[in-house]
């Protein structure tokens, strides 16, 4: 069932984005000047490139974070601590991602243009970004490392190893794909936030050049622009969606290819 509906939302998004792509063509969207539908300019990479920089920043800080946290809990942590810990996570969890926006715009953004102006920047959307995906590696993490069985924790304490290498030799292998379909959801859910990067990185359309410029995200150019596109202005923000799709297909493509090479090693 969730793969036909995965699908019918591939095929809707193919149908929508049809006029745009036969009418325009697809090597446009990466060649033009700019992006400015009403001059007839529908160049998507400055907004895909925003997108990457932020979704690989944001996940480059958070996974260490996460798979960390997840190791105190059950390694060092004393259980009370352990237990409130991650009774705020899930709280942060479910903090919905307006009120991510709304906290990084009066309060981070701010603390960034005593730094270097305007705030809105590449650095406010991976802060952001991190601290939203967060929840999502460090409760599968969590779960991955609950599942490592105590004959291995046993085997390792006989053998006499200290609890760092317990955890890096012994828990880290025994967890690896648990671990890994963290990285994919934060990853997915990275790529695809909307509300929360459109209020702090500052929607100038450009190839952020450093962490302090302002840029705009794919997902960003839709929320802002489909309520009053038209024409192939509104077909070419279906292109964008068919772009995230692509990322997210290639993102699980590459994660079954890596499963599998684990697998055979």
């Amino acid at each position: 069932m969730a793969g036909a509906i995965a699908l019918l939302i591939v095929v809707f998004l193919i149908l929508e984005a049809l006029p745009a792509l036969q009418h325009i063509g697809l090597f446009r969207f990466f060649t033009d000047s700019s992006w400015n539908p009403t001059e007839g300019l529908y160049n998507l990479t400055p907004m895909l490139w925003g997108t990457l920089l932020a979704m690989a920043g944001s996940v480059l800080i958070a996974t260490p974070l996460g798979i960390m946290s997840a190791v105190f809990c059950h390694y060092y942590a004393p259980p009370v601590v352990a237990q409130l810990y991650r009774r705020l996570i899930e709280l942060l969890a479910g903090i919905p991602s307006v009120v991510y926006g709304f906290w990084g715009l009066v309060v981070l953004v701010p603390l960034i243009t005593r730094i270097q102006a305007p705030g809105t920047s590449l650095l406010a959307g991976i802060a952001i970004l991190t601290i939203m995906i967060l929840p999502t590696i460090a409760l599968t993490a969590d779960a991955s490392l609950a599942k490592v069985s105590s004959d291995y924790l046993r085997g390792a304490a006989a053998l006499g190893l200290s609890r760092w290498a317990t955890v890096w030799g012994v828990v880290f292998p025994a967890a690896k794909s648990g671990l890994f379909t963290g990285l994919i959801l934060e990853t997915g859910r990275a790529i695809g936030e909307t509300m929360a990067i459109l209020m702090v990185c500052g929607n100038v359309v450009q190839t952020p050049k450093s962490l302090f410029e302002p840029m705009r995200t794919l997902t960003a150019n839709i929320a802002l622009e489909m309520a009053y596109a038209t024409g192939d202005h509104r077909s070419a923000l279906f292109v964008s969606g068919l772009v995230l799709m692509a990322i997210i297909v290639m993102l699980v493509a590459a994660a079954e290819v890596i499963s599998k090479g684990r697998i055979y090693d």
